[in-house]
């Protein structure tokens, strides 16, 4: 078996488990996204959402945030963690958008880099999600324990796994296999005790990384 063969069983059991793969944020737009997903750097999903209703009240899109003060938002998302610098990072990613992008979310991986607070992982969410746009595979905790432990990367280096998750999976499924491996690796391949007598890759995962 080859290993896009394997990718693909992978895929299609993971896919079975999980038949409507998505983010467990919250949004509704792509500015929604792309500040949730900023939130959620070193903190849960559960957290962020609830944080995001209050903020996108008080400041509903780029243009309101742009002219917050940092102080404010820091007040505001403080218990998401790293406050500091996610309110400042945030507030000038509004600014970068009210003024060079008319205040729309910008649709490319170069110009989203571009915005403080941004890398390819927070990039690749907003383009696959809200955009519909796959340019990469986002590579957060999970996707890292779970590339490696199942042998689709022997990385563990962010960028490289990306690379090598992007020659195993056909462009279209970049922005679910995201998912599924994020919603496995809270469900069964968790990091401390994985459930391996209730997984449904027995057979496909070398356990790479774990004891016998």
């Amino acid at each position: 078996m080859t290993n896009n063969q394997r990718s693909a069983q992978i895929f299609n059991k993971l896919h079975d488990l999980f038949p409507l793969p998505v983010t467990m944020l919250a949004w509704k737009n792509p500015w929604e996204l792309l500040v949730a997903t900023v939130l959620a750097a070193q903190c849960t999903d559960a957290r962020v959402n609830m944080v995001t209703p209050k903020f996108f009240q008080r400041w509903p899109g780029p243009g309101e945030l742009s002219r917050a003060l940092v102080s404010d938002v820091e007040q505001m998302v403080h218990s998401t963690g790293f406050f500091r610098q996610k309110a400042k990072n945030l507030v000038a990613a509004a600014k970068i958008i009210m003024r060079e992008h008319c205040g729309q979310v910008p649709d490319s991986m170069a110009e989203l880099l571009t915005l403080p607070g941004v890398a390819r992982k927070t990039a690749n969410i907003v383009l696959s999600n809200a955009l519909g746009k796959h340019e990469g595979i986002a590579v957060d905790t999970h996707v890292r324990r779970l590339s490696f432990r199942l042998g689709l990367t022997t990385s563990t280096n962010p960028a490289v796994i990306e690379r090598d998750l992007m020659l195993l999976f056909p462009r279209q499924q970049w922005g679910d296999i995201n998912h599924l491996l994020v919603l496995f690796g809270r469900d069964t391949c968790t990091a401390r005790k994985p459930r391996c007598q209730d997984c449904v890759l027995e057979g496909l995962c070398p356990k790479k990384g774990l004891g016998t």
